[in-house]
């Protein structure tokens, strides 16, 4: 098919057409073509409205065409450019970890907000890309972070972002179910674990699905609270006194989460939703009794 030499607003609607017969929302249409936009032929949004009969090269051609195909399969955009953004930073992304979402970044907002302590030790447990402790120690003065994940692919991606970003983190292989935490003297745990139920797949996008990985996000039906058990258990030994808990959820088990929390001897514990006004992270605080 022809694009009218090449224009690029006529490319745009061949896009937005087959796009929606693929499944995508309308509200999505404008968000993936001007990353592809920006992405591949250095044109912002406001650029092609202030100018709409700019045109491709053949080849910019060809790879846009290439995107859209990807597109239509379902691979997700961060994957098909090899990054995305996160608390206003550039991450590379690819199929071994999952795409950091906007909840997360609201946790981290959180930890940022919270945290008044001078150099606090933290670990970010499942870290991915590590986004969240990239950010965290790009972020909080003088903070020592540790990320740990069981996958050795999601770690050597993890490093690379640190490293790209200039950020301090010390990453190890562990897997958390199996082993304690390999710290002590913490002020801060977080961790964004698996929390899908297997039950919940069938409401999931496929670009989600297909093409994100399911050590990341899914637990067995009949232990959904399977990870904040284990994290809360072994947090307990490795967290100062008076030192906190932070742990994103699933929106359907957050009463459920609170009263673990609190039969493993955490208090205050507390339940806030994120900006769609789901139930989506807990912070907790771990006072330890002391004896005379």
């Amino acid at each position: 098919m022809r694009f009218s030499d090449n224009q690029i607003k006529t490319f745009q609607r061949h896009f937005d057409e087959q796009l929606l017969k693929n499944g995508y929302a309308q509200t999505e249409l404008r968000s993936l073509f001007g990353l592809l936009l920006n992405a591949r032929l250095c044109i912002k949004p406001h650029e092609l409205v202030m100018n709409p009969d700019q045109r491709m090269s053949e080849s910019e051609l060809l790879t846009m065409i290439a995107d859209l195909k990807a597109l239509k399969k379902g691979i997700p955009i961060q994957q098909l450019l090899g990054e995305t953004e996160f608390m206003s930073r550039v991450f590379s992304i690819n199929e071994h970890v999952l795409i950091p979402r906007q909840e997360t970044e609201e946790l981290v907002d959180w930890i940022r907000k919270d945290c008044d302590m001078a150099g606090p030790q933290i670990v970010d447990i499942g870290t991915g890309s590590g986004c969240i402790a990239t950010s965290l120690s790009l972020d909080i003065a003088d903070s020592t972070v540790y990320g740990i994940d069981v996958s050795p692919a999601a770690l050597s991606l993890a490093k690379k972002n640190a490293k790209q970003l200039g950020a301090t983190v010390h990453f190890r292989q562990l897997d958390i179910l199996a082993n304690d935490i390999p710290f002590s003297d913490l002020d801060i745990v977080v961790s964004n674990p698996p929390y899908v139920l297997r039950e919940e797949m069938d409401k999931m996008a496929d670009r989600v699905l297909n093409h994100e990985p399911h050590l990341a996000l899914f637990v067995p039906d009949d232990a959904p609270l399977l990870f904040y058990r284990a994290i809360a258990e072994k947090a307990k030994s490795a967290l100062k006194s008076g030192a906190r808990l932070y742990v994103e959820i699933n929106e359907r088990f957050g009463l459920q989460t609170i009263q673990l929390l609190e039969h493993l001897g955490y208090e205050d514990v507390i339940l806030k939703k994120d900006l769609n006004g789901k139930d989506r992270m807990i912070r907790a605080t771990l006072n330890i009794p002391q004896y005379i």
